[in-house]
């Protein structure tokens, strides 16, 4: 009986990926290399190679399926509130991944992802938006997820309420003062 593992597996990619984000995660993305992920995988160490040359472009590739997850995620009917809150959702139940989309130190198809975050935020508006009210509106849901993925609401702010509570609540208050729904 042999117990050898398969040379050929249908979509390695993704499923490297899979096992890149329980592990960024799990230990953060310094933690990350493309040998543990390999071994998680259960295939020989230089597997990931053919899909990914490095580290960095496995970690941009991540941020890169992370940005097509939030889109997903994001409801199309539900304005400010829904999408806003879609984000807040994504953030605080992805946190390493959250934070790695958004880290600044990606380059290619991560850095290039970013627009799409913009994208999620015209949604909740119409296509005719004037572009500084599509960064106003994604600046303030971006820093909510931030403050409460960090834990840095006061709870004389939070009123007992929990995250998604909180922030159901703070995203009708600023969509009803901007008339975004």
């Amino acid at each position: 009986m042999s117990t050898s593992r398969p040379y050929h597996r249908d979509d390695l990619r993704s499923q490297l990926l899979d096992v890149a984000a329980e592990l960024l995660e799990q230990d953060g993305a310094n933690a990350l290399s493309l040998r543990e992920v390999a071994r998680r995988a259960e295939v020989s160490h230089n597997a990931p190679y053919r899909h990914f040359a490095s580290k960095d472009e496995l970690l941009a590739a991540l941020a890169a399926s992370g940005f097509e997850r939030l889109g997903a995620s994001r409801s199309t009917d539900g304005g400010l509130v829904e999408s806003g809150l879609a984000y807040v959702r994504f953030a605080l139940g992805h946190p390493a991944l959250f934070r790695l989309m958004f880290s600044g130190a990606l380059t290619g198809a991560g850095a290039d992802s970013l627009a799409s975050a913009a994208e999620l935020m015209r949604g909740s508006f119409g296509d005719d938006t004037p572009g500084d009210a599509v960064l106003s509106s994604w600046s303030f849901v971006h820093g909510l997820a931030a403050l409460l993925l960090d834990g840095q609401v006061p709870e004389e702010l939070r009123a007992g309420r929990d995250d998604e509570t909180l922030a159901r609540d703070i995203l009708t208050v600023t969509a009803t003062a901007l008339g975004a729904g």
